[in-house]
């Protein structure tokens, strides 16, 4: 049986091998075990794809029901499981490590935490609080037992702050506070990429799955990019499927959507050999 601790060396060593590494975002036990089935190393779950199977938007989750998702989605499966955090469901140092520590209770080896704020009037923490929540969050997953990978995310691009000189101070202080891995999420060009990367000395991950942003795994490579992962984009692809065929039947009244739908056998299959080789 693979332990947590397994899980965890599995994952630091994902960081440490050359190359970069997808780590995609399953929303559910079942596409979870399904990624694990293709082949994936590792997983990263998505606030915004849990929050839709419940009915609701992005960042409309508590962390008592986010640490639920967590406890029943990272069992389920022996790969590594990273987890989305948000901001930790709190503006205090405190509320980050809290959530770290219950985060890892639930099963996951690692997590993100991030310095929006959740607020329209102020979307991004101040830039020494953000630090200090970040340092708390660290020395609570440096209490663990196991390796916890902790990921700092400065926001700035996703709530359309386009400030790549703040980004970039922000994720020095995030490495100086001790992360483990630096993710700027909604960098869109080569070289604003390029620019993060090279100005720290952690591991970066990209968000890709977003609208325009045509990179390969080879291009992210080239730029030094070690870790990919996409967001809420599978979720998204799944319920635009989903939308497509329900106006296909309300619009027209047809049903021609089924000729892209995946075999029942092919995810039977899929489900069985992820329950065999566990």
């Amino acid at each position: 049986m693979t332990t947590q601790a397994d899980k965890a060396r599995a994952f630091r060593a994902l960081h440490e091998a050359s190359g970069p590494f997808i780590i995609p975002n399953p929303w559910d036990i079942g596409s979870a075990r399904l990624l694990e089935a293709l082949g994936f190393k590792a997983l990263a779950t998505t606030s915004a794809g849990y929050a839709f199977t419940l009915g609701v938007p992005d960042n409309a989750v508590g962390r008592e029901q986010m640490i639920r998702h967590l406890a029943e989605l990272a069992p389920s499966t022996d790969l590594p499981v990273s987890a989305d955090l948000e901001n930790g469901f709190g503006d205090a140092p405190e509320d980050a490590a809290e959530t770290i520590r219950q985060a890892a209770a639930a099963g996951v080896v690692g997590g993100s935490i991030e310095d929006a704020t959740g607020r329209t009037d102020d979307p991004i923490y101040a830039h020494e609080l953000a630090v200090e929540r970040v340092r708390a969050a660290v020395e609570a997953a440096r209490a663990l037992p196991f390796p916890f990978t902790l990921t700092a995310r400065a926001e700035n691009y996703l709530v359309g702050r386009a400030d790549l000189a703040d980004t970039i101070r922000r994720l020095q202080a995030f490495q100086e506070a001790g992360a483990d891995v630096l993710y700027a999420p909604a960098l869109r060009t080569r070289e604003d990429i390029a620019a993060v990367v090279s100005s720290v000395d952690r591991p970066v991950n990209v968000l890709m799955g977003m609208a325009g942003m045509s990179f390969s795994v080879d291009d992210l490579a080239q730029m030094g990019v070690k870790r990919i992962s996409v967001g809420g984009a599978l979720a998204r692809a799944a319920l635009g499927a989903l939308l497509r065929a329900s106006n296909e039947m309300l619009g027209r009244g047809t049903f021609t959507y089924t000729n892209e739908a995946a075999p029942t056998k092919e995810i039977t299959d899929l489900f069985a050999s992820v329950r065999k080789a566990g």
